[in-house]
Protein backbone atom coordinates (compact mmCIF):
# COMPACT_ATOMS: atom_id res chain seq x y z
CA UNK A 1 0.00 0.00 0.00
CA UNK A 2 1.02 3.56 -0.93
CA UNK A 3 1.70 6.30 1.82
CA UNK A 4 1.33 9.87 1.57
CA UNK A 5 1.72 12.40 4.43
CA UNK A 6 -1.00 15.47 3.87
CA UNK A 7 1.11 18.50 5.33
CA UNK A 8 -1.89 21.07 6.06
CA UNK A 9 -1.70 24.75 7.48
CA UNK A 10 -4.73 24.79 9.84
CA UNK A 11 -6.02 28.17 9.84
CA UNK A 12 -4.70 29.78 6.26
CA UNK A 13 -7.51 30.56 4.10
CA UNK A 14 -11.60 30.41 4.35
CA UNK A 15 -12.36 26.38 3.69
CA UNK A 16 -13.02 24.01 6.69
CA UNK A 17 -9.74 22.42 7.34
CA UNK A 18 -11.10 19.14 9.07
CA UNK A 19 -13.59 18.85 6.45
CA UNK A 20 -11.10 18.67 4.16
CA UNK A 21 -8.85 16.50 5.96
CA UNK A 22 -11.98 14.01 5.97
CA UNK A 23 -12.40 14.20 2.36
CA UNK A 24 -8.45 13.38 1.58
CA UNK A 25 -8.47 10.88 3.94
CA UNK A 26 -11.89 9.65 2.04
CA UNK A 27 -10.02 9.50 -1.32
CA UNK A 28 -7.04 7.55 0.21
CA UNK A 29 -9.57 4.83 1.67
CA UNK A 30 -11.39 4.68 -1.77
CA UNK A 31 -7.60 4.34 -3.50
CA UNK A 32 -6.18 2.01 -1.10
CA UNK A 33 -3.71 4.44 0.07
CA UNK A 34 -2.33 5.18 3.26
CA UNK A 35 -2.64 8.44 4.40
CA UNK A 36 -1.33 10.45 7.61
CA UNK A 37 -1.79 14.41 8.05
CA UNK A 38 0.73 17.13 9.16
CA UNK A 39 -0.69 20.16 10.63
CA UNK A 40 1.61 23.12 10.68
CA UNK A 41 1.95 25.53 13.81
CA UNK A 42 4.06 27.85 12.84
CA UNK A 43 6.44 26.68 15.18
CA UNK A 44 9.53 24.41 14.09
CA UNK A 45 7.61 23.29 11.35
CA UNK A 46 10.59 22.52 9.23
CA UNK A 47 11.67 20.46 11.68
CA UNK A 48 8.85 18.90 12.94
CA UNK A 49 7.74 17.67 9.32
CA UNK A 50 11.32 16.20 8.58
CA UNK A 51 11.03 13.87 11.99
CA UNK A 52 6.84 12.83 10.87
CA UNK A 53 8.38 12.09 7.39
CA UNK A 54 11.46 9.70 9.29
CA UNK A 55 8.51 8.36 11.63
CA UNK A 56 6.00 7.75 8.64
CA UNK A 57 8.59 7.39 5.56
CA UNK A 58 5.59 8.21 2.81
CA UNK A 59 6.37 7.96 -0.97
CA UNK A 60 4.79 11.44 -1.32
CA UNK A 61 4.57 14.44 0.79
CA UNK A 62 1.26 16.02 -0.36
CA UNK A 63 1.41 20.54 0.20
CA UNK A 64 -2.22 21.31 0.72
CA UNK A 65 -1.71 25.30 0.45
CA UNK A 66 -0.13 27.79 -1.14
CA UNK A 67 3.37 29.03 -1.67
CA UNK A 68 4.61 28.35 2.01
CA UNK A 69 3.37 25.15 2.59
CA UNK A 70 4.86 24.16 -0.80
CA UNK A 71 7.90 25.68 0.43
CA UNK A 72 8.06 23.82 3.76
CA UNK A 73 7.26 20.75 2.14
CA UNK A 74 10.47 20.95 -0.18
CA UNK A 75 12.38 22.05 2.26
CA UNK A 76 11.82 19.04 4.00
CA UNK A 77 12.30 16.67 1.23
CA UNK A 78 14.79 18.10 -0.82
CA UNK A 79 17.50 15.40 -2.33
CA UNK A 80 15.79 12.58 -1.35
CA UNK A 81 13.30 9.96 -2.78
CA UNK A 82 10.43 11.43 -1.36
CA UNK A 83 7.98 13.65 -4.33
CA UNK A 84 6.52 16.52 -3.41
CA UNK A 85 2.71 16.64 -4.75
CA UNK A 86 0.78 19.90 -4.43
CA UNK A 87 -3.03 20.40 -3.94
CA UNK A 88 -3.11 24.16 -4.96
CA UNK A 89 -4.72 26.28 -1.81
CA UNK A 90 -2.78 29.44 -2.36
CA UNK A 91 -3.55 33.08 -3.70
CA UNK A 92 -0.43 32.57 -5.91
CA UNK A 93 0.38 28.96 -6.40
CA UNK A 94 3.23 30.00 -8.81
CA UNK A 95 5.22 26.64 -8.88
CA UNK A 96 2.26 24.45 -9.31
CA UNK A 97 0.29 26.50 -11.93
CA UNK A 98 4.41 26.07 -13.93
CA UNK A 99 4.35 22.46 -13.35
CA UNK A 100 0.40 22.21 -15.06
CA UNK A 101 -0.91 21.06 -11.89
CA UNK A 102 -4.63 21.16 -12.17
CA UNK A 103 -5.79 24.23 -9.61
CA UNK A 104 -8.93 22.50 -8.74
CA UNK A 105 -9.02 20.78 -5.98
CA UNK A 106 -10.77 17.47 -7.44
CA UNK A 107 -8.65 17.14 -9.74
CA UNK A 108 -5.21 18.33 -8.35
CA UNK A 109 -6.12 15.24 -5.68
CA UNK A 110 -6.59 12.89 -8.60
CA UNK A 111 -2.92 13.23 -9.61
CA UNK A 112 -1.89 11.10 -6.17
CA UNK A 113 -3.07 8.11 -7.83
CA UNK A 114 -2.76 8.99 -11.63
CA UNK A 115 0.47 10.75 -12.04
CA UNK A 116 3.93 10.76 -13.46
CA UNK A 117 6.96 11.87 -11.21
CA UNK A 118 9.76 14.26 -12.44
CA UNK A 119 12.94 15.26 -10.72
CA UNK A 120 13.08 19.21 -11.32
CA UNK A 121 15.79 21.38 -10.71
CA UNK A 122 16.11 23.94 -7.47
CA UNK A 123 18.31 27.04 -6.24
CA UNK A 124 20.70 27.69 -3.86
CA UNK A 125 20.71 31.21 -2.57
CA UNK A 126 23.25 32.03 -0.39
CA UNK A 127 22.71 28.67 1.33
CA UNK A 128 18.65 29.14 1.25
CA UNK A 129 16.00 26.98 -0.91
CA UNK A 130 14.20 28.27 -4.27
CA UNK A 131 12.12 25.88 -5.91
CA UNK A 132 10.29 28.59 -8.20
CA UNK A 133 11.63 31.91 -8.04
CA UNK A 134 13.58 34.85 -6.49
CA UNK A 135 13.42 38.27 -7.15
CA UNK A 136 15.46 41.86 -6.55
CA UNK A 137 13.83 45.35 -7.05
CA UNK A 138 10.17 45.97 -7.28
CA UNK A 139 8.45 42.79 -7.27
CA UNK A 140 10.42 42.15 -4.56
CA UNK A 141 9.56 45.48 -2.73
CA UNK A 142 5.70 45.04 -3.09
CA UNK A 143 5.77 41.39 -1.72
CA UNK A 144 7.69 42.58 1.23
CA UNK A 145 4.59 45.21 1.68
CA UNK A 146 1.74 42.18 0.84
CA UNK A 147 3.34 39.72 3.49
CA UNK A 148 3.18 42.52 6.04
CA UNK A 149 -0.27 43.63 5.33
CA UNK A 150 -3.46 42.10 6.54
CA UNK A 151 -5.39 41.97 3.11
CA UNK A 152 -4.88 38.58 0.85
CA UNK A 153 -5.56 37.80 -2.37
CA UNK A 154 -4.33 38.84 -6.00
CA UNK A 155 -6.58 42.61 -5.67
CA UNK A 156 -4.84 43.43 -3.08
CA UNK A 157 -1.29 42.43 -4.47
CA UNK A 158 -1.96 44.40 -7.35
CA UNK A 159 -3.28 47.79 -5.47
CA UNK A 160 0.11 47.53 -3.78
CA UNK A 161 1.73 47.54 -7.36
CA UNK A 162 0.00 50.32 -8.58
CA UNK A 163 1.21 51.97 -5.04
CA UNK A 164 4.64 51.86 -5.15
CA UNK A 165 5.02 51.75 -9.61
CA UNK A 166 5.06 56.05 -9.55
CA UNK A 167 7.51 56.53 -7.21
CA UNK A 168 10.17 53.56 -7.33
CA UNK A 169 13.51 53.97 -8.19
CA UNK A 170 15.26 51.65 -9.66
CA UNK A 171 18.43 50.44 -7.59
CA UNK A 172 22.18 49.52 -9.71
CA UNK A 173 23.25 45.83 -9.77
CA UNK A 174 26.19 43.80 -11.11
CA UNK A 175 25.96 40.29 -12.31
CA UNK A 176 29.08 38.01 -13.05
CA UNK A 177 29.10 34.09 -13.81
CA UNK A 178 32.22 32.81 -13.90
CA UNK A 179 34.21 35.87 -12.79
CA UNK A 180 33.04 37.81 -15.85
CA UNK A 181 30.74 40.87 -15.64
CA UNK A 182 27.40 40.28 -17.63
CA UNK A 183 25.50 42.93 -16.43
CA UNK A 184 25.96 46.18 -14.47
CA UNK A 185 23.89 48.75 -14.13
CA UNK A 186 20.35 49.91 -12.81
CA UNK A 187 16.96 47.27 -13.08
CA UNK A 188 13.82 47.82 -12.31
CA UNK A 189 13.76 44.37 -11.12
CA UNK A 190 15.69 41.31 -11.56
CA UNK A 191 13.85 37.59 -11.69
CA UNK A 192 16.41 34.34 -10.96
CA UNK A 193 13.86 31.16 -11.59
CA UNK A 194 13.79 27.94 -13.24
CA UNK A 195 10.35 28.71 -14.35
CA UNK A 196 8.13 30.19 -16.24
CA UNK A 197 6.16 32.29 -14.87
CA UNK A 198 4.97 34.21 -11.69
CA UNK A 199 1.59 33.12 -9.57
CA UNK A 200 0.17 35.72 -11.60
CA UNK A 201 0.90 33.96 -14.94
CA UNK A 202 2.94 36.75 -15.96
CA UNK A 203 5.68 35.08 -18.01
CA UNK A 204 9.04 36.52 -17.29
CA UNK A 205 10.62 33.71 -18.40
CA UNK A 206 8.66 32.24 -21.55
CA UNK A 207 11.09 29.52 -22.73
CA UNK A 208 12.25 28.33 -19.18
CA UNK A 209 12.41 24.77 -18.77
CA UNK A 210 12.72 23.64 -14.66
CA UNK A 211 14.89 20.76 -14.90
CA UNK A 212 17.81 21.24 -17.98
CA UNK A 213 20.58 22.11 -15.28
CA UNK A 214 20.55 25.63 -15.92
CA UNK A 215 18.54 28.76 -14.69
CA UNK A 216 17.55 32.17 -15.89
CA UNK A 217 18.32 35.78 -14.76
CA UNK A 218 15.70 38.11 -16.10
CA UNK A 219 16.59 41.54 -15.72
CA UNK A 220 13.91 44.55 -16.47
CA UNK A 221 15.68 47.92 -16.82
CA UNK A 222 14.40 51.10 -15.97
CA UNK A 223 11.71 52.28 -18.53
CA UNK A 224 9.07 55.38 -19.28
CA UNK A 225 5.71 54.90 -17.82
CA UNK A 226 4.77 55.47 -20.75
CA UNK A 227 6.09 51.66 -21.92
CA UNK A 228 4.45 49.85 -18.83
CA UNK A 229 1.47 49.08 -20.54
CA UNK A 230 3.64 47.36 -22.85
CA UNK A 231 6.05 45.42 -21.34
CA UNK A 232 2.74 44.37 -18.82
CA UNK A 233 1.27 42.92 -22.64
CA UNK A 234 4.09 41.28 -23.47
CA UNK A 235 4.29 39.33 -19.99
CA UNK A 236 1.01 37.78 -20.52
CA UNK A 237 1.67 36.84 -24.40
CA UNK A 238 5.00 35.17 -23.48
CA UNK A 239 6.91 38.11 -25.49
CA UNK A 240 8.92 40.06 -22.58
CA UNK A 241 12.40 38.73 -24.45
CA UNK A 242 10.99 41.21 -27.47
CA UNK A 243 11.36 44.16 -25.37
CA UNK A 244 14.21 46.36 -25.52
CA UNK A 245 13.96 47.06 -21.43
CA UNK A 246 14.81 43.07 -21.53
CA UNK A 247 17.69 40.67 -20.89
CA UNK A 248 18.09 37.05 -20.39
CA UNK A 249 21.28 34.85 -18.88
CA UNK A 250 21.20 31.56 -18.44
CA UNK A 251 23.38 30.08 -15.79
CA UNK A 252 24.89 26.83 -13.78
CA UNK A 253 25.91 29.65 -11.30
CA UNK A 254 26.11 33.05 -10.74
CA UNK A 255 26.59 36.31 -8.41
CA UNK A 256 24.40 39.46 -8.30
CA UNK A 257 25.94 42.35 -6.18
CA UNK A 258 23.27 44.09 -4.80
CA UNK A 259 25.58 47.12 -3.03
CA UNK A 260 22.24 49.50 -1.62
CA UNK A 261 21.22 45.90 -0.03
CA UNK A 262 18.00 45.94 -1.69
CA UNK A 263 15.42 43.56 -0.29
CA UNK A 264 14.67 40.27 -2.08
CA UNK A 265 12.17 37.69 -1.93
CA UNK A 266 12.24 34.13 -2.98
CA UNK A 267 9.26 32.05 -3.58
CA UNK A 268 6.70 34.72 -2.19
CA UNK A 269 8.59 34.95 1.18
CA UNK A 270 10.86 38.34 1.70
CA UNK A 271 14.77 37.96 2.89
CA UNK A 272 17.34 39.86 3.47
CA UNK A 273 19.95 38.59 1.03
CA UNK A 274 22.55 40.85 1.43
CA UNK A 275 25.30 43.15 -0.63
CA UNK A 276 26.44 39.38 -2.62
CA UNK A 277 24.33 37.16 -3.17
CA UNK A 278 25.50 33.47 -4.81
CA UNK A 279 23.40 31.42 -6.67
CA UNK A 280 23.35 27.57 -7.99
CA UNK A 281 21.72 25.21 -9.77
CA UNK A 282 20.67 21.75 -8.11
CA UNK A 283 20.24 20.00 -10.84
CA UNK A 284 16.72 17.38 -10.52
CA UNK A 285 16.99 17.80 -6.64
CA UNK A 286 13.24 17.71 -6.01
CA UNK A 287 10.67 14.69 -7.11
CA UNK A 288 7.56 16.19 -7.87
CA UNK A 289 3.96 14.73 -8.90
CA UNK A 290 2.91 15.46 -12.38
CA UNK A 291 0.16 15.39 -14.71
CA UNK A 292 0.90 12.68 -17.06
CA UNK A 293 0.55 14.82 -19.58
CA UNK A 294 2.48 17.71 -18.64
CA UNK A 295 5.44 15.65 -17.05
CA UNK A 296 8.89 16.88 -18.93
CA UNK A 297 11.00 14.37 -19.76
Amino acid sequence: MAKILFVINPISGDIDKEEMIEDLKAFCRQHDVAAEVFKTTGEQDEEKLKAKIGEVTPEIVCAVGGDGTVSLVAKSIIKTEVALAIIPQGSGNGLSKDLGIPQNFDEALQLLVEHKIVAIDTLDINGLLSIHLCDLGFNALVVNRFCNGETRGPGAYAWIAMQEFMGYEPKKYTILNDGNTIFEGEAFMITITNARAFGSNAAINPTGVINDGNFEICVLEPFPKASSLGILYRLYTDTIDDSVYTHRFSCSSATILNPSGEVSQIDGEPEELGERIEFKAMHQSLRVVLPKTEAQE
